[in-house]
């Protein structure tokens, strides 16, 4: 018998939640005349909304039945919303103390109100997302340039090519691309995500239990692997492997299969994570950072620091490898694994850092995202006690910019004269897709799209498509407005 038999407008409210840190979420189904509208998230969360019309009472009532009866064969079961509670998600502990080292010299400091994972810099921004769910832009100069607020913790900042992802402790995975985050992926709610990385639209997840999951550009389930180990927060994706670093070392899949190529094994667990085109460096919790081919998991060279590693990175170039400790401070080696010095952050221990164009850049404890001059000559001067003035920089007047499902309207008319590509989105085996409508677009490839915005038979002015780097699919770029 149907749910709704009795009544034309009602609720049902399924919840799964397994023993041992497995899933713990809700579906919540409503009918309403002809409007199916699904609720669905972790327990505690307010979840995430979809709506879908239909041409008669009758045949929402069969959709709603169908999506019920699928849940309850994965496991779902009736319950009263608000018994359970939500579960506390897991934190890198934070251990941290001040450095005996000289300090570094800092040439700007932006407080960014809570301890920071998230750090990503390219030519134009330094982007730093913190615990509280605030990403900041900021100038090379230390000029704040934008503000996002993200529902909860930002795990970590990613880039892809052009595109640039903060990974969040909702589960959520969104791109910051434009005026507004979108949600570009949605984790399962089984995965207490670590760190992720993202490479030609496939995302790598390291979770709390020691799995690897990967996801494709349509947010669609690949693989999940079990690690040797346990917990571990490395992960990182190229075309050819996903190289995860948990508490027994580092191990490489195949990109497309999960096939275990290698294992490397490391002195202690591997707590982060960095990669170049042929290697990947791991720090480690007893204070190594190991230089690990890609190709055939050989150890190239190894980096000896005073304390537990929490980050590291490595110049373009290769000359030089960067590394920071929980006793808050920084440290540079040449290739080969000489050290070359030792400082001082004076605001924290670095979770993540990265180099760009002679300036270390680190995300700290305290929340600090500090731009350090990694100049030779700074460098020797700041060994002699000769610093910098460093400037301490405020975000004042910078308001928090939400996700919203809500987005920019233009009539035809309007788009006539301004520039972008026309997609539209269909309905295709229950699952929502889009699709060029522009000319010059292959029109049997998929549009890679914000999850959050899709409703089935609208249209969508674009900024930029562009295809994927190995073909098969589209992903959206820049602003996107909605075609009335």
């Amino acid at each position: 018998m149907s749910d709704y038999a009795a009544q034309a407008d009602q609720v049902t409210y399924l919840e799964l939640s397994e023993d041992g840190g497995g899933a713990h979420k809700f579906y919540e189904v409503r009918v309403v005349g002809t409007e199916v509208t699904i609720t669905y998230g972790r327990i505690g969360d307010a979840g995430q909304v979809r709506s879908s019309s239909f041409a008669t009472h009758e045949k929402a009532l069969a959709a709603a039945d169908r999506k019920l009866a699928e849940k309850r064969r994965k496991g779902y079961a009736p319950a009263v919303r608000g018994v359970r509670k939500r579960r506390a998600v897991t934190r890198r502990e934070i251990v941290s103390t001040r450095s005996s080292a000289s300090q570094a010299p800092v040439l700007w400091r932006f407080d960014s109100g809570a301890a920071a994972f998230g750090i990503y810099v390219d030519d134009d921004h330094a982007w730093v997302g913190n615990q509280s769910g605030d990403v900041y832009t900021l100038a090379h100069d230390g000029t704040v340039t934008g503000r996002f607020g993200l529902p909860d913790g930002v795990r970590c900042i990613v880039s892809d090519d052009f595109w640039i992802y903060a990974g969040c402790d909702d589960g959520r995975v969104y791109d910051l691309g434009g005026k507004i985050p979108h949600v570009a992926y949605e984790i399962a709610d089984d995965v207490d995500i670590y760190w992720l990385d993202i490479n030609d639209g496939v995302l790598g997840v390291s979770d709390a239990r020691g799995g690897i999951t990967t996801v494709d550009h349509e947010d669609e389930f690949q693989w999940r692997r079990k690690s040797l180990g346990g917990g571990g927060w490395m992960v990182r994706c190229d075309d050819d492997g996903v190289y995860h670093g948990h508490d027994q070392g580092v191990t490489r899949y195949g990109s497309r299969d999960g096939e275990q190529i290698w294992h490397t094994s490391t002195v202690g667990q591997v707590l982060f994570g960095w990669q170049e085109d042929s290697e990947v460096f791991a720090g480690t919790s007893r204070g190594w950072v190991h230089a690990i081919g890609k190709h055939d998991g050989a150890e190239r060279a190894r980096y000896r620091c005073d304390a537990a590693v929490f980050s590291c990175a490595t110049s373009p170039d290769g000359r030089f490898v960067f590394a920071g400790d929980n006793h808050s401070s920084v440290y540079c080696f040449a290739a080969d694994g000489t050290r070359l010095w030792k400082l001082g952050t004076g605001c924290g221990s670095a979770f993540s850092m990265q180099y760009h164009r002679e300036r270390l850049y680190v995300v700290t404890t305290q929340g600090t995202l500090a731009c350090i001059d990694a100049g030779e000559s700074a460098v020797r001067d700041a060994e002699e006690g000769r610093l910098p003035t460093a400037a301490d920089v405020k975000a004042t007047g910078w308001e928090r910019v939400t996700p919203t499902a809500r987005i920019e309207t233009v009539t035809v008319s309007q788009a006539g004269s301004s520039s972008g590509v026309e997609v539209e989105c269909v309905q295709e085996n229950g699952r929502t897709r889009i699709r060029v409508t522009s000319p010059g677009f292959d029109p049997t490839w998929r549009v890679q799209f914000p999850k959050h915005i899709r409703v089935p038979g609208a249209r969508y002015l674009v900024t930029e498509v562009l295809p994927s780097e190995r073909g098969g699919f589209y992903r959206a770029r820049g602003e996107i407005r909605r075609l009335l």
